[in-house]
């Protein structure tokens, strides 16, 4: 796992002026936020702006989606229309990584959240990702999956823009859980939620 730091001021000027090009493209996402109180809360956090320089070295195109005034915090997550390259075919996370006998991936969602210092969306914070664009149309996302879910061997995995459903979360398991009710999308797949159009 990376060391976590603080960038240098070159770096973290440069991240800093592409992220304010991005918000500023993009104020849909943000409408009643300023870039100048986000830039003051994030030359105050070293740490945090090592994470989006991370979030961002990896493809992700972080970009303020909202401000929780509960911890006085802006909330970045990745704007990328799809999951980035360098990002796919992971498994969810260690023991799914571990359980691989072929064609294993590098690494795991949750173990490369955890060395970039962020978070896996959960399923509510996804869903209002997709409020504010278009993501995941030909990809599909890890999200933060449910003790209970990973206790049957399932993970949450998000695919959207097809033409009936706007986003279906599914459990990617071995077995359908005895007495579980879904709609069998594809081998080892099962719509547990979704919202149609």
């Amino acid at each position: 796992m990376k060391n976590r730091q603080e960038l240098p001021s070159e770096q973290r000027q440069e991240l800093l002026s592409l992220l304010q090009a991005r918000f500023e493209k993009n104020m849909a996402r943000h409408p009643a936020l300023a870039w100048s109180n986000v830039q003051e809360k994030l030359e105050a956090a070293g740490e945090k702006l090592w994470s989006l320089q991370e979030m961002e070295r990896t493809g992700g195109e972080p970009d303020v989606v909202g401000y929780d005034a509960s911890t006085d915090e802006y909330l970045f997550y990745d704007c990328a229309p799809e999951s980035p390259q360098g990002r796919r075919s992971f498994c969810y996370d260690r023991p799914g990584q571990d359980s691989r006998r072929e064609a294993k991936p590098a690494n795991n969602a949750v173990d490369m959240a955890a060395a970039m210092g962020v978070e896996l969306l959960t399923e509510e914070q996804y869903r209002q990702l997709q409020q504010l664009g278009t993501f995941d149309a030909k990809t599909s996302s890890w999200l933060k999956t449910p003790a209970e879910i990973r206790q049957l061997g399932g993970a949450f995995s998000l695919i959207t823009g097809t033409a009936r459903c706007s986003c279906i979360i599914m459990a990617l398991l071995p077995t359908m859980p005895p007495g579980a009710s879904g709609v069998r999308l594809g081998y080892e797949a099962w719509c547990i939620a979704g919202t149609t159009t």
